[in-house]
């Protein structure tokens, strides 16, 4: 795979769905839990990847909004995760480079997850290199019910008018704000749908769905996938020949 890699067409910016650690842990005989703390390596493995390659921005579908109804000791478990993850990985953010930022209703989030999350990004807030994206208690349609009601909030101040909504209106209050659409989405586990990730940003991103499973993924899959993407003919509306002109 590496050798038919196209270093000059790496995408800009990946979003991932990292599914399947439950049906991981599954398979062992194992509680979830199991199954998300042995996709830590997964994580790094992309992150890694993704900094190798020269991507410059990885969004990572951590914890969904959804996410919050499953039982409370898997909730737990994760929020206790999260936070050991990000404490031990900041060193390697620092070494590498690495500016983490998130996006979601980080409100929801323990206080405990949401102090080491914030000081995380204002320790790599300085860094220039890949942008690796928490989406954290997130989900396409919260995302698009808040950039709504600030766009409401603005007309009913007089700051904006009905006829000056425009698409790129849209994108400027979105929590993606400033950071430009994934080229490449990948999910995991083989599952064929995006889950509310995302929504208005996957508009023309192309979409690569793999068997593996969260835990097992390594940089070789995210080296396919890029390949993959590398393939496609990507023509926004316009035809074949068009691109080609």
């Amino acid at each position: 795979m590496k050798e038919v890699l196209d270093r000059e067409r790496i995408p800009r910016h990946i979003a991932i769905i990292m599914d399947g650690n439950g049906r991981w842990a599954k398979k062992k005989g194992a509680m979830r839990i199991f199954g998300h703390r042995h996709a830590i390596q997964a994580v790094k493995d992309a992150i890694e990847g993704a900094e190798n390659l020269g991507v410059e921005y990885l969004t990572l579908f951590s914890f969904s909004t959804e996410n919050w109804s499953r039982p409370q000791e898997e909730v737990n478990g994760l929020m206790e995760l999260l936070v050991k993850t990000i404490t031990d990985e900041v060193p390697m953010m620092m070494k590498n480079n690495i500016r983490l930022e998130s996006i979601g209703d980080l409100d929801s989030l323990p206080p405990t997850a949401y102090d080491k999350l914030m000081e995380a990004k204002k320790t790599t807030s300085t860094n220039n290199g890949l942008t690796v994206i928490l989406a954290l208690s997130y989900s396409g349609q919260w995302e698009l019910a808040q950039a709504t009601k600030r766009i409401a909030q603005k007309i009913s101040e007089g700051t904006l008018t009905v006829e000056e909504i425009t698409q790129k209106v849209v994108a400027d209050h979105l929590e993606t704000a400033g950071i430009p659409d994934p080229e490449l989405m990948i999910r995991t586990s083989g599952e064929f749908r995006i889950s509310n990730f995302l929504l208005w940003q996957l508009a023309y991103t192309e979409l690569h769905f793999t068997p593996v499973l969260w835990p097992d993924f390594r940089r070789e899959h995210l080296i396919a996938a890029i390949v993959d993407y590398q393939n496609r003919e990507r023509r926004f509306g316009k035809t074949g020949e068009q691109v080609k002109s």
